[in-house]
């Protein structure tokens, strides 16, 4: 953030992974908060935390007086509690959060559990005798045998919803992002999910894949299958990246 001359404002920022101690791990999540900075004239002060321990010492110690909290994208079981925690506290306190792939799943996990009430729900990647699945795997990926450029990969366009957070900062309908996964949100709780006031903000273009989530009653709560980070410049902030940043920078003041 050198860059910046004369900030108008310093913010922390919180981002919860599982490889927090490894910095190069989250470059491109790092620099994208830097240009979202640049763009909000704000000082971004980052503090990686490791999900894993959140599970020992708790959210609330850990994550009391940021002003935004970001869960990364990943892969594996481990520390997924710990985001699960962290992702929770976001909700619960009105922080401004913003989830990437893994995040947008854990981010699912934890409404399921704690809103809809789906006791147990869970990725199917994790545990595959969930009695919730609500992340589950793609249907064209389950007679996958050789993996690799297999998984659903690159560019995708995405169609958003009108009034959602994510079509306000794009402003645009339709998108292109880059994506990396096998797993999805199971559309079988769709309606559920949304009875319970989680917004389908983003959609693949046929409507079949849900690519981006909100929440009705939370000032900033958006979580994206896909990899935005990618197409952030120092020039030109990623919009979900300068969105979440803006918030963080209202919830300071």
């Amino acid at each position: 953030m050198d860059r910046l001359r004369n900030p108008e404002h310093e913010i922390s920022i919180a981002v919860v992974g599982k490889y927090a101690e490894h910095r190069d791990a989250y470059k491109s999540i790092y620099e994208a908060l830097d240009h979202a900075g640049i763009a909000n004239r704000t000082q971004v002060r980052i503090q990686p935390i490791q999900s894993e321990q959140i599970e020992r010492e708790g959210a609330a110690r850990l994550l009391s007086g940021y002003d935004g909290i970001l869960v990364p994208g990943g892969f594996g079981e481990r520390g997924i509690e710990g985001k699960v925690q962290a992702i929770e506290f976001a909700r619960e306190r009105g922080i401004p959060f913003l989830g990437i792939c893994l995040g947008m799943q854990c981010a699912v996990i934890e409404f399921a559990r704690h809103v809809v009430g789906l006791e147990g729900a869970h990725s199917s990647e994790f545990d595959k005798n969930t009695s919730h699945p609500v992340i589950c795997l793609l249907d064209e990926q389950k007679s996958v045998v050789d993996k690799g450029g297999t998984m659903r990969l690159g560019a995708q366009r995405a169609r958003l919803t009108a009034g959602t957070k994510a079509q306000e900062c794009y402003g645009s309908d339709v998108i292109s992002e880059r994506h990396r996964h096998r797993y999805e949100f199971n559309n079988v709780y769709r309606q559920q999910f949304e009875a319970h006031g989680l917004v389908v903000a983003g959609t693949n273009e046929d409507g079949t894949l849900v690519e981006i989530i909100e929440l009705e009653d939370h000032p900033w709560f958006v979580a994206v299958q896909f990899h935005p980070e990618f197409k952030s410049k120092p020039t030109l902030a990623q919009p979900l990246f300068s969105g979440f940043i803006g918030a963080a920078v209202v919830k300071h003041l």
